[in-house]
């Protein structure tokens, strides 16, 4: 096996990888990050040094890059964006708890994003497990979900409202509240606070109670972790089994980020 070090952040999520140059990577390497990431959901690697086009190439070892649906790539490089939030701004792009994407068809299978310019204080990202969440269900609750399906709309307000000045998109999706993971064949959680609306078949006001408690649940902070930004940090995450909260404690400071999307595939129950 490659030689790198894995230190876990927390009991169900997170995991620090040291020991690795993201520019030079072998196949042998290539396949320990992706069953590290498989185990620990989110991975975390400092002290990297990337350019947009290394950064491309990096994500393209492990799925194919895919444009984000909000925001404009940057020049030559339609799917890398790059998020920033400026000293005098007050609202923090999706900063609310979340999966990526599940508005569409095919959600996202995981994301990369980078350090360029961190505040000096404040600025961490918060990320669930969904397996955790979906552990902590009763029995019965398991039973009751287990045949629903849930609408995602990503003009949903608790989203919308972070991302000021952009066009509403239409976008809306109908996926398993229990989803099976494609690879790890594992069930978990599929319902998140910026995009689900309703159960399908039922209406909003009938789904809030439960979808309330379920939000809840996947944000219980016993099954997150928390990762402290540094100037070349880069997180991969596995955004089929997880759900991330960028945090906004930072005012008055500069915040700037690349962030790259893998595609994903359609989810099952």
């Amino acid at each position: 096996m490659p030689a790198f070090e894995v230190t876990r952040l927390s009991r169900h999520i997170g995991a620090e990888i040291t020991g690795i140059d993201l520019r030079q990577l072998d196949a042998d390497t290539v396949e320990a990050i992706k069953s590290a990431l498989k185990q620990h959901l989110m991975l975390v690697f400092r002290d990297q040094s990337l350019t947009a086009d290394e950064l491309y190439r990096l994500a393209s070892l492990f799925g194919e890059p895919a444009p984000y649906p909000f925001v404009d790539g940057i020049e030559d490089y339609p799917e890398i964006v790059q998020i920033t939030k400026q000293p005098e701004e007050t609202i923090n792009f999706g900063g609310v708890w979340h999966s990526d994407t599940t508005y569409l068809p095919a959600p996202a299978m995981g994301a990369m994003l980078y350090g360029l310019t961190i505040p000096e204080t404040g600025g961490d990202t918060l990320f669930s497990s969904m397996y955790a969440a979906y552990d902590k269900l009763s029995d019965g609750l398991k039973g009751f979900l287990a045949p629903l399906t849930a609408l995602n709309d990503a003009d949903k307000a608790a989203i919308a409202e972070t991302r000021p000045g952009q066009p509403k998109k239409g976008l809306i999706a109908e996926h398993p509240v229990i989803r099976v993971h494609p690879e790890t064949g594992r069930k978990l959680l599929y319902v998140n606070r910026a995009h689900t609306t309703r159960f399908s078949d039922m209406t909003e006001a009938e789904s809030a109670d439960l979808l309330e408690y379920l939000f809840e649940l996947a944000a219980a902070e016993d099954i997150t972790c928390r990762l402290q930004w540094q100037p070349g940090s880069l997180a991969f995450w596995d955004n089929r089994a997880c759900q991330h909260f960028p945090l906004n404690d930072y005012q008055g400071q500069l915040r700037s980020m690349l962030r790259i999307s893998l595609a994903g595939d359609q989810p099952v129950s």
